[in-house]
């Protein structure tokens, strides 16, 4: 006797996605799902990056198949795909890149470079194909974030393509990459928007899910260039609990919102100081910042990362948190910070493609 078939859909709806929100079914992400006599197969395509979640989800979806009424035994399988997201205006996406992810804020100084950089690695160590863009013409430090060794220039195809160096696994390209290290670049900003755009269109990106953009801070040219130019899927809004910095955090949001690019969540830094003496917890630069920030304007806070020696460190010495200590609790939140992201451009993908579901009895 095969098991009723409604049951078995029920005990998939069982299983709510933390980062979807949603039952994979509903959701249209189960792909297959056989019923052969006593036996079910299912499968399921997540849209986001989330290799560290797909043996435990099978598992989790099997045990709960098998306690269906006439169920002898369930094969689960789990993969991920990435959606491309629709993008601000009448863009075309970029050549090479399913999804640019611009990581912003208001003002300097609030760790918007180590997040990028971290974001970078946790997407990468979740499966997906990573690059990073570094769009801070005149300050900036994605190679030496991420060990790229002093000296280090892309090669050139066919004259006209650079190809971007790799680092951790993630392709880069900064402006670092093509001029000595102590040259500043004494530009107006013309030239600079120019150099962006060269940087992001003359590079031969292979077949990333994700290009992850380290933007300057404030909301200048670069910033108006980026909008208007370039296809972007969702910001991501990094900030302090200072009100300082929360004012210009919102200047960032708004930015976004009047150039119809979506805010996919807030990353608080620099949250709370625990002595690594004592083990006193204390909030340097405010209390519940980010939090108020993300409520105001109706996104997720994302995650709240600790004002830590260690997360410095690390990015100076090239081997930023999530590949020096992968197990770490830091590292952890930011692989969470990672999949959440991913699931925010996922669900506005979705909306823009019909899901394909295969349904059979025997």
């Amino acid at each position: 006797m095969s098991p009723d078939r409604s049951a078995v859909e029920a005990a998939l709806r069982g299983y709510q996605d933390p980062y979807l929100k949603a039952d994979l079914l509903s959701a249209g992400f189960v792909r297959q799902l056989d019923i052969q006599g006593a036996r079910v197969q299912v499968a399921i395509r997540l849209p986001y990056a989330a290799a560290s979640l797909a043996a435990g989800i099978a598992q989790m979806l099997q045990f709960a198949i098998e306690a269906v009424p006439g169920v002898d035994s369930a094969q689960v399988v789990v993969d991920c795909d990435v959606l491309a997201a629709p993008v601000q205006g009448n863009l075309e996406g970029l050549a090479g890149v399913r999804n640019i992810i611009a990581v912003a804020s208001g003002k300097g100084g609030v760790g918007k470079s180590t997040t990028a950089a971290n974001l970078a690695l946790a997407l990468a160590r979740e499966g997906a194909r990573v690059g990073v863009l570094d769009a801070d013409i005149y300050g900036p430090s994605m190679g030496l974030m991420l060990g790229l060794p002093e000296g280090t220039r892309p090669q050139v195809r066919d004259g006209k393509w650079f190809v971007p160096p790799r680092a951790h696994g993630i392709q880069v390209m900064s402006m670092a990459l093509l001029a000595d290290d102590n040259t500043p670049m004494v530009w107006r900003g013309p030239m600079v928007s120019g150099a962006l755009l060269q940087l992001l269109t003359q590079t031969d990106w292979d077949q990333l899910d994700y290009l992850v953009v380290d933007m300057p801070p404030g909301t200048g040219d670069i910033q108006l260039t980026l909008a208007q130019k370039v296809p972007v899927s969702g910001a991501l809004i990094v900030t302090t609990p200072q009100d300082i910095a929360l004012l210009d955090a919102r200047k960032a949001i708004e930015m976004f919102r009047k150039v119809s690019i979506p805010v996919v969540g807030v990353v608080e830094n620099m949250a709370v100081h625990v002595c690594s003496n004592c083990g006193h917890a204390e909030h340097l630069f405010g209390e519940g910042g980010g939090e108020r920030l993300a409520g105001q304007y109706g996104v997720d806070l994302i995650a709240s990362m600790p004002l830590s020696m260690m997360i410095r460190q690390q990015a100076d010495g090239g081997k930023p948190t999530v590949i020096a200590e992968p197990e770490c609790q830091i590292s952890m939140i930011y692989q969470d910070m990672a999949r959440h992201v991913g699931a925010r451009i996922a669900e506005r993908a979705a909306q823009a493609a019909a899901p394909q579901i295969s349904i059979s009895d025997d």
